[in-house]
């Protein structure tokens, strides 16, 4: 256990030294109320709530993509055939028995591999297939090169019934499903 020590007296001239050293001193008088607090800076307690909340929402995909790219589709349907065939192959309802992918092509490979798959795919008779074009994000002012020129193909074809952008589980408007007709 350890020893008290009892406080040493100041003497005369430690406590004059004292005082010269602080200066003059003024009473405080204990019936001032202290000056109140700063008040804290407003926040936008909302904004920071939604801020917040988007990371889990967009892990959540609460919306459908699709939906983003609502007037990028493409969808055709030959004149003659049943309208119910064209939604047929929006809502998928079709089976994919090949496909096609154009990416990094230029437009005269692109060209080339769409006309030789089509009469491949016809010749096994294959009734659905799909070619992926790509979205063009990358292209110029343009636009997207590669799906334009999947449109404008498709449609000259004598042996496409229809197609349509996929959905987005299977490329979105970055492919279109095709149909041909039975061989």
């Amino acid at each position: 256990m350890k020893k008290r020590l009892t406080p040493i007296q100041p003497d005369e001239d430690d406590i004059r030294l004292f005082r010269d050293a602080i200066g003059p001193v003024r009473e405080i008088r204990a019936d001032t109320p202290p000056p109140p607090a700063p008040r804290p800076e407003p926040r936008a307690h909302m904004l920071e709530a939604d801020e917040a909340a988007v990371p889990g929402e967009l892990l959540e995909l609460a919306f459908d993509p699709a939906v983003m790219e609502v007037g990028e589709e493409l969808s055709y349907l030959r004149d003659g055939y049943q309208p119910r065939l064209l939604r047929q192959l929006k809502r998928g309802q079709f089976s994919i028995q090949d496909e096609l992918d154009l990416h990094h092509m230029n437009t005269a490979a692109a060209q080339s591999s769409i006309a030789s798959f089509l009469a491949e795919a016809r010749q096994h008779g294959l009734r659905c297939v799909r070619i992926v074009h790509g979205k063009g994000l990358r292209s110029k002012a343009a636009g997207p090169v590669l799906k334009a020129l999947t449109d404008r193909l498709l449609r000259r074809r004598d042996d496409v019934v229809a197609f349509a952008s996929a959905k987005p589980a299977q490329g979105g408007t970055g492919a279109v499903i095709v149909l041909l007709k039975n061989s």
